[in-house]
């Protein structure tokens, strides 16, 4: 007699569990649990480093309110402030950029190639030439600039669809045309303004307080639910195209404006709290992406690696010349640079083979 095949026993959700998207989830979950202790783990040796070195243990110490008074202030009072700002900036950026690159099916559809952070530039800029405000009136005029640069590119991308091609072109040329003013606005302020002013743009965390972290932590509290449950899924069906993605019951163009309104809202409120930072809502989805293996946006590992990217930056920013500190955006933009002429030699050697 023949043997009879007896079919798979296993429940659905155990084969689920098993099959490759399970795989897949299991991986994801694992990434992400690496990133997030990698990220404390630079914010707690952030947080040490220094003149006044503080030990990992004693910084636990102070963070929890033990430990010795004069920890507990260079800690709390001094440093916590910065580490704070960049972990919110870092993961706000790399948020917007996972999102604008799924949405435009574009690994270069980051915030900056797209003119949210250009138009946040030029908010602040105006704000230093023209009315000479503080702190608190730049960061203002960035928020307001990166939501007018925003509303520009969707009305001019607007008028055929808003395929992710078309958001592209509009962008680089909002961003190209933005340029040209900041580099003019920077012509007519006085030489401390200008000096200000080129620091914040080249992106700096130095001096940064509570009330610079403050703006980011909220708009993160409200746009990673919303991306969370109003994007993530509809963002994986829109990187299959608009026809397919409209075919398994997606609206588009509502998904569009969604993923737009929370780009830009992250993207402005991190420019303001710690200028205009190179590179990391470029690289940090794209490397989260490769961590995972995982189709999709990846929100939360970009998020993660992001604010892990900002506080080792920022570290390396304050340390790394001796005697010497040089902006955050500095090394991002160093470490970016190398990453994008790393992704063309292997796509040249992809290419030969």
């Amino acid at each position: 007699m023949g043997t009879v095949e007896v079919g798979d026993l296993r429940s659905p959700r155990q084969r689920s569990r098993t099959g490759p998207r399970g795989r897949r989830r299991a991986r994801t979950g694992t990434v992400c649990l690496a990133l997030a202790l990698t990220a404390v783990a630079a914010a707690v040796f952030a947080l040490g480093s220094g003149d006044y070195h503080i030990a990992a243990t004693d910084v636990i110490k102070a963070l929890t309110g033990g430990g010795d008074a004069g920890d507990r202030l260079v800690v709390r009072e001094l440093r916590l402030p910065r580490v704070a700002t960049a972990l919110a900036a870092g993961a706000a950026l790399a948020l917007a950029g996972a999102i604008s690159q799924s949405m435009v099916r574009n690994p270069l559809g980051s915030p900056d190639m797209l003119g949210f952070t250009q138009g946040a530039s030029t908010g602040a800029l105006v704000v230093v030439v023209v009315a000479g405000g503080g702190s608190a009136a730049l960061a203002g005029g960035a928020v307001v600039g990166g939501a007018a640069a925003g509303i520009l590119i969707f009305a001019l991308a607007r008028h055929g669809g808003m395929h992710g091609n078309r958001l592209v072109m509009v962008g680089i040329g909002v961003t190209a045309i933005l340029t040209g003013v900041n580099s003019y606005l920077l012509t007519k302020a006085q030489l401390t303004d200008a000096a200000r002013a080129m620091l914040w743009l080249t992106g700096s965390l130095d001096g940064r307080g509570w009330n610079d972290a403050a703006p980011v932590l909220v708009g993160l509290a409200l746009a990673t639910p919303a991306a969370a449950l109003g994007l993530s899924r509809s963002l994986r069906m829109l990187e299959l195209g608009d026809d397919a993605a409209h075919a398994l019951g997606v609206r588009t163009a509502g998904t569009r404006i969604l993923a737009l309104t929370c780009t830009v809202l992250l993207s402005a409120l991190a420019a303001a709290a710690a200028g205009p930072v190179a590179f990391v809502a470029l690289t940090a989805p794209q490397l989260a992406r490769r961590l995972t293996r995982a189709p999709g946006p990846n929100l939360l590992p970009s998020a993660l690696l992001g604010s892990a990217l900002l506080v080792v930056s920022d570290w390396l920013a304050q340390h790394a010349v001796p005697g010497r500190q040089v902006p955050a955006g500095v090394v991002t933009g160093l470490f970016g640079g190398c990453y994008l002429i790393w992704l063309l030699a292997v796509g040249q050697d992809r290419r030969r083979t």
